[in-house]
């Protein structure tokens, strides 16, 4: 069997386990929940229809950092901690959709858009809108506590103290550091250092984005199998800069993306009023009539097509798409760099290299 026959097998049932994982887990979850009330269904639903599909990238990063480091295919305790990432990614998704005013994901409604809906179609009191926050709130709360639930099912290897637990302790803090960050710096940031944007928003992307989508799953899975400290410092010199340029990218097609393909209105980022890397470039770039242009449309609900192209244009023409798929190569550089670096076997390094290539080269 050569390489890439045995990656595409071991991945493929790894991927099938975890599905499979999260099914048991989430029906036996709504046996409970049912017991307390069948009104409660619609969360239950809400999260199942989050955690069904996806990309599954946090959970191959896991798997991978647990096979470099020497543990055996299919083995339990990966399976779950890739079911507990993938909870924990619902739950972001489903807040940050919140917060970022977003009413799709993956092409159909948000979740908290999707409890607004039921609101209307049941005809109930007071304001829908507040109704469905409040309840998208609490599923990912829900799914939160899911996460950790589930994580703590792989006993004495994630237990309190152990280094996999420490790392999946502080991937859930940054991350929420990370999104007061993001918030904070859309109604502050042009207000109080505009030269600073750019370091402001690339230090966001590492702690909201980059870190718990590569280099916490990979050292996750790593700390799990028992990996040295040498091997989890590569897992993270490799893993960190391919996250930011994940995140990078993702930016991009944030405003430049095909709605097909990103399950999102076209220019979303730029309604929602994200300060990204893309962003802060082209208003220290612009001329100073198109960054104050940019300045008061990004984050306006009533942001018109017409807008979008503008803005479009203007990132195009001062050189801020140019500067950020520079970054991008180069974060990729990096990574692609450190993970020769690697001592692994053939499997799990052709593994990450692939998964490495698909996260920077994202097509629109």
């Amino acid at each position: 069997m050569t390489v890439a026959e045995q990656l595409r097998l071991e991945q493929t049932a790894f991927v099938a386990a975890v599905a499979g994982e999260l099914t048991d887990f989430l029906t036996a979850r709504q046996s409970v929940m049912s017991a307390i009330s069948p009104d409660i269904d619609p969360i239950m639903g809400s999260i199942s229809n989050l955690v069904t599909g996806g990309k599954r990238l946090r959970a191959l990063m896991c798997y991978w950092g647990w096979r470099g480091a020497g543990g055996s295919a299919s083995a339990q305790d990966v399976v779950t901690a890739g079911s507990a990432l993938e909870l924990f990614q619902a739950a972001a998704l489903i807040h940050d959709d919140i917060i970022d005013r977003s009413d799709t994901r993956r092409g159909g409604p948000s979740v908290h858009r999707r409890f607004s809906q039921l609101h209307t179609s049941q005809g109930w009191a007071l304001d829908g809108e507040r109704f469905g926050h409040a309840a998208a709130i609490l599923t990912g709360d829900l799914c939160l506590s899911f996460s950790e639930e589930a994580f703590t099912e792989i006993g004495e290897h994630a237990a309190a103290g152990s280094r996999a637990r420490l790392i999946f302790n502080l991937m859930r803090a940054e991350v929420m550091a990370g999104q007061y960050l993001d918030i904070l710096e859309e109604v502050a940031g042009p207000v109080r250092d505009r030269a600073g944007a750019v370091s402001r928003a690339q230090s966001i992307i590492r702690f909201k984005s980059a870190k718990y989508s590569t280099e916490h799953p990979l050292a996750l899975g790593g700390a799990l199998a028992g990996a040295p400290n040498e091997l989890l410092r590569g897992y993270s010199a490799f893993a960190l800069p391919l996250g930011e340029a994940f995140q990078l990218r993702d930016d991009v097609l944030g405003v430049f993306g095909d709605p097909v393909t990103t399950g999102k209105p076209a220019g979303d980022d730029l309604r929602e009023g994200k300060r990204t890397v893309l962003v802060a470039l082209a208003m220290d770039q612009a001329t100073p009539e198109e960054s104050a242009f940019i300045d008061v449309k990004l984050g306006s609900q009533q942001l018109e097509a017409a807008d979008v192209t503008e803005i479009r244009r203007i990132i195009v023409d001062c050189g801020a798409l140019h500067a950020t798929e520079v970054l991008i190569g180069e974060f990729g550089a990096a990574a692609f760099a450190a993970l020769e670096e690697l001592p692994l076997d053939e499997l799990p390094k052709t593994a990450l290299r692939k998964l490495a290539e698909v996260t920077v080269s994202r097509a629109s």
